[in-house]
């Protein structure tokens, strides 16, 4: 069993084991940080982790996915909360979600909020009565009196948008946004064939199946540690979406091309285009975030393809003016634009509730600019690439019905719907492809 340790507040093993009451009170803390700072959720977790390295890896998984969970089941447990007429707070939360998420009864619960060192304060009286009340009406944490909304988890300013989008399916899409996301894999094909990375990793002990939309993915059947796997460290593999590989895969890019990706961040699609291109051509990898853009640079060297990749800033001035000058230059332009990130609500579910950027107003204007500048970089017969991780439809098909109507000069690529990914748009969703929601439309420069 190892000997007692005692580090920042936490009594552990040497094995780095966390009692139970330990994890649960470590869950408590967390999520009164989220409450306090204006920062992201996964944000918040890995700022609590950091610097307590006496955490073991068991006691992280353990800590992390109860956390993810009670924020995957926000409305339905604010719903229990006004229905017993008890404050909202961090423990109150937890106390219904050991309750009736993980069907602790009065005993476990005790057991957990004991009141020893490093674990929760001992329950109350009044706390003990609202357990047994709650359990009295039920064992589950979905009621048959809840709205729809609250029983799938749809923020009430997006049902009535959200139900129009997908009509009889709402339910279930809103319920398939409540799972944890899939860990895919994207295989740099410039360096090696899908079969051959899926062997790799299986010898590194990493299961992982054939993607069914991208022809470049290979899906985690468990979580896996990638960074020690041989195919990691050789630039065999990315993580990234399949829905997000599908947007560089329908940029249909050939080698010798000459591509803009507008808005390329850290450099995921571009090395999914540069891995199409089989190192000959050429990219230019721009965004306003200059810091996250630079940091690309290790990925693309790590994965073979830094030759034809140049970087530049748009928040650099000099970059700004170079871009003016290349007027109808380039054979495909990709927006994949600044958005809600409604798409991914399975990755970041707090993000349902609260907004850590601009306003959709703002971002639809911000969205409009973008394509708007973008456009006139594409040369005649090329194509402008426009997609987002959004759901809503004011940011996808009203966003492209905008543009056409002030660019006569572009016309709609319809895509193939026997691919049975959307037509003529793109649109995937978590229930119907099991990937993040992503929206992306194919327009065609026919006339300068």
């Amino acid at each position: 069993m190892g000997f007692n340790i005692v580090n920042d507040g936490y009594i552990y093993q040497e094995s780095s084991k966390m009692k139970p009451a330990s994890r649960i009170n470590a869950t408590i803390e967390i999520l009164e940080s989220t409450k306090r700072a204006r920062v992201p959720l996964n944000k918040c977790v890995g700022d609590y982790m950091r610097p307590r390295r006496y955490i073991g890896a068991k006691d992280r998984k353990d800590i992390s996915e109860r956390i993810y969970n009670i924020t995957r089941a926000y409305a339905r447990i604010s719903w229990w909360l006004k229905k017993l007429e008890i404050e909202d707070t961090p423990r109150n939360r937890i106390i219904i979600w050991l309750t009736l998420g993980e069907n602790a009864d009065e005993k476990r619960l005790k057991d957990l909020l004991d009141g020893s060192n490093y674990a929760p304060e001992i329950l109350s009286h009044k706390e003990t009565n609202m357990i047994k009340k709650l359990l009295t009406i039920t064992n589950k944490l979905e009621h048959e009196d809840m709205p729809s909304a609250v029983q799938v988890e749809c923020p009430a300013q997006h049902e009535q948008s959200l139900k129009a989008l997908f009509g009889d399916d709402f339910k279930a899409e809103m319920r398939a946004m409540l799972k944890p996301a899939t860990l895919d894999l994207r295989v740099n094909t410039f360096l090696i064939d899908r079969e051959n990375a899926k062997r790799s990793l299986e010898k590194d002990g990493i299961k992982t199946v054939f993607g069914k939309l991208s022809p470049w993915a290979l899906r985690c059947e468990d979580k896996a540690f990638l960074s020690h796997s041989k195919a990691f460290k050789k630039g065999w593999i990315e993580i990234q979406d399949e829905g997000s590989q599908l947007i560089a895969w329908l940029c249909k890019a050939q080698p010798s091309m000459q591509i803009l990706d507008y808005c390329a961040g850290g450099g995921g699609k571009t090395l999914a285009i540069a891995a199409m291109m089989e190192r000959k051509g050429r990219i230019v990898a721009m965004d306003n975030d200059a810091k996250r853009l630079e940091n690309g640079r290790k990925r693309y060297k790590k994965a073979g393809l830094a030759d034809i990749i140049e970087v530049r800033a748009l928040s650099d001035e000099r970059h700004k003016k170079w871009l003016k000058r290349q007027r109808e230059k380039f054979d495909i332009v990709l927006t994949d634009v600044p958005c809600s990130g409604s798409g991914t609500w399975r990755r970041n579910p707090d993000t349902k509730w609260q907004n850590f950027g601009p306003s959709i107003d703002k971002l639809t204007k911000i969205q409009a600019e973008i394509i708007d500048k973008a456009a006139k970089n594409v040369k005649v017969g090329g194509c402008l690439i426009y997609a987002t991780c959004s759901l809503f439809q004011n940011e996808n098909e009203e966003q492209v019905e905008r543009f056409l109507k002030n660019h006569p000069e572009f016309k709609v690529k319809a895509i193939d719907e026997k691919l049975g990914i959307g037509s003529p748009y793109m649109r995937l969703t978590p229930y119907r492809h099991e990937t993040d929601g992503f929206f992306t439309a194919i327009l065609k420069k026919t006339s300068s």
